[in-house]
Formats: C-alpha cells, structure tokens, sequence
C-alpha cells in the first residue's frame, strides 16, 4: 500500500479537526480590548497621568459589559472566549486598580500602603475564581458580593474626581486606604448585590422612568467625575443595606438557586 493509500486513522482525523477549530474573532477583540484598556491605565499611572488611568478603567468596564452580550446575540460563546474574559478582567479590575490607587496615593504610605492594594488586587482573584465555580449554584438575580468592575470603579472614580478637583493624592492617604480595603473585602463577601441580569425589558415601564433615565445620562455628561462616582457609592453599599434590611423582616436574601443556568462567563 503506498503512503497515498494509507487508511486515515482516528489520531490523524483528530488532528485535523483541531486543526480547523479556531476562537471568534469579535467578542475576543472585545475582551482583548478590555485587557489593553487594563494594560494601558497601569502605564499611564507609572507616567502620573491618574485621569487618563481612571478613563481607561471605565473605558475597560462598558467593553466587558459588551463581549458577553455581543457573543450572545451572535452565537459565539465559547469556553476559551469565557476564561480569556476572566483574565482580562483580572487585569482591568483587579492589578490596574491595585496599582492605580498605589501609585496615587498608597505609595506615600509605605508597607501599610502596598498592603492594602494588595488585598485588593488578591481579593479580586477570589471573587473571580469564586464566581467562576459557582456560576451554576447561584441566583441571577445576584452576584455574590461586589462585582470586580463596581469595586474598581469605587477605586478609579474617588481617584478621577479627587484629580479633577484639583486634589494629590498625598491629600487622602487614609481615605484611599480604607475605600481600597473596603472596596477589595466587599469582593469576597457574600453580600448580594443585585446584578441587573434578570430586568425585562419588554415590560412596559412608568413614563417617569424614562425621564429619570434621561436625567441620569444628562447629569453624567454634565459632570462625569462627581456623578458617576456618586453613582457607584451608592451600588457599593447596596447590597449591605438590602441585607441588612431583609434581616430586619426576618427574611435573609439567599443567592443560591435550584436550578443550573449556563455559564456566559460575565460577572
């Protein structure tokens, strides 16, 4: 039998398939995007360009917001696409946050100052590994604990309005100390914080809710440092007042579900 004739066995014919198999192009430029955005405040934190660092965070927060959502509608979920998504956001949201506020003010601390953007940095690779492996166990309607890009928005926003008020960060040693603190233990707690996974949108809504959509995008142009900062206070201590509250009525908030829900490896 000559090499031409020769049969095609099974190791040849697996080959070939992994051969073909390739990754999807848009959502991975998304999620690759995200990572350069990471990459790219941590730079410009060693340069001392802090508005341009906590600019690029929030730039990394809407394109992780998007890979997900954009690889659903268009069929192209993939395992790789889900931890490639992890990895970028422990970079964005967990080591250029870190860094970020380090660089900004921590730094002038010291020991006690790294310390603490370490907590954080570390705190954000537990709750990611933590909600990789019980994304099938709970509820939707929460995330357990402070989502990795809320907790580096409270971070990123105090050092974006401080900057624009004209503020250093040798002004907030301890204020940034204990946001990062605060900011990196709220990440792995089990607090619930409502994860805006299960609205409907095709319910009809009060007009007025309308109105006050518009008034928020108006008051964020208006005033991006102070609003969306604001904004992000609010969520950051959400979920200890709705915890809080559910214990008052003798109802704890549980977060873990019956029932299994696909992996679409978006916090």
């Amino acid at each position: 039998m000559t090499q031409q004739e020769q049969p095609v066995t099974e190791s040849d014919s697996t080959r070939a398939k992994l051969r073909r198999k390739g990754i999807y192009l848009l959502p991975n430029a998304i999620t690759i995007s995200s990572l350069f955005c990471g990459f790219y405040a941590i730079v410009m934190s060693l340069n001392l360009e802090f508005k341009q660092a906590t600019v690029a965070i929030f730039i990394s927060m809407i394109l992780d917001s998007m890979d997900g959502r954009v690889a659903r509608l268009t069929r192209t979920q993939s395992e790789f696409g889900a931890q490639l998504d992890s990895l970028a956001d422990m970079v964005a949201f967990g080591a250029a946050p870190a860094l970020v506020v380090y660089e900004w003010s921590l730094k002038g601390m010291g020991r006690i100052g790294w310390v603490s953007a370490f907590v954080f940095c570390a705190c954000a690779a537990l709750r990611l590994a933590r909600f990789n492996t019980n994304i099938a166990i709970v509820d939707k309607q929460y995330f357990q604990g402070l989502p990795s890009p809320a907790a580096a928005a409270l971070v990123a926003g105090f050092i974006w309005l401080m900057d624009d008020m004209g503020f250093s960060g040798s002004d907030f040693y301890w204020t940034s100390w204990i946001l990062t603190l605060y900011a990196g233990l709220t990440m792995v707690s089990n607090v619930p914080f409502y994860s805006f996974k299960v609205m409907n949108i095709r319910k009809s809504v009060p007009f007025i809710a309308v109105i006050l959509i518009v008034l928020v995008f108006v008051a964020i142009a208006f005033d991006p440092p102070k609003v969306i900062f604001g904004l992000f206070v609010v969520y950051g201590i959400s979920g200890y007042v709705v915890y809080l509250w559910y214990r008052i009525k003798g109802k704890p908030v549980s977060i873990v579900q019956t029932k299994v829900e696909p992996h679409d490896g978006k916090e």
